[in-house]
């Protein structure tokens, strides 16, 4: 049973080693081929005058992880807008409940998350809020 274990740790330790390894490596050919793609570039605009386009499949830069610190960044601040609000909390239930959704819902507009679930959550509410005013 030990053997089995030391064994389990040993291989674990080899892939943690491995995968070190890996991400070192790909970091710097990534940084290699944009410091190459920088440079033909810059030698294109030199040498003919033009900038150079990238393919139609890429109209810029983006890392998704970078985005989305960014934007939870302004999240947190539209997060904090949210919590104190101007006025009185609402009266009934249902108010209440609109109010959740809607600060929901702009969370989930300013982090770039779906928004459909909770828009619709947002128009339900606000019909229930409709039919309790009829009744």
């Amino acid at each position: 049973m030990d053997t089995i274990i030391a064994e389990y740790q040993k291989w674990k330790q080899q892939g943690h080693a491995l995968r070190a390894q890996a991400k070192q490596a790909m970091e710097t050919r990534f940084r290699d081929l944009l410091n190459e793609a920088a440079q033909i570039a810059q030698d294109y605009q030199q040498d003919f005058g033009a900038a150079l386009k990238p393919p139609a499949s890429i109209t810029a830069f983006r890392f998704k992880a970078a985005a989305a610190k960014g934007k939870k960044g302004t999240s947190k601040a539209a997060a904090s807008v949210v919590v104190v609000p101007s006025k009185p909390s609402p009266q009934s239930p249902l108010e209440k409940k609109l109010a959740q959704a809607r600060a929901k819902l702009d969370a989930a507009k300013a982090t770039g998350k779906p928004t459909r679930n909770l828009e619709d959550k947002v128009y339900e509410t606000e019909d229930e809020i409709r039919l309790a005013a009829k009744a």
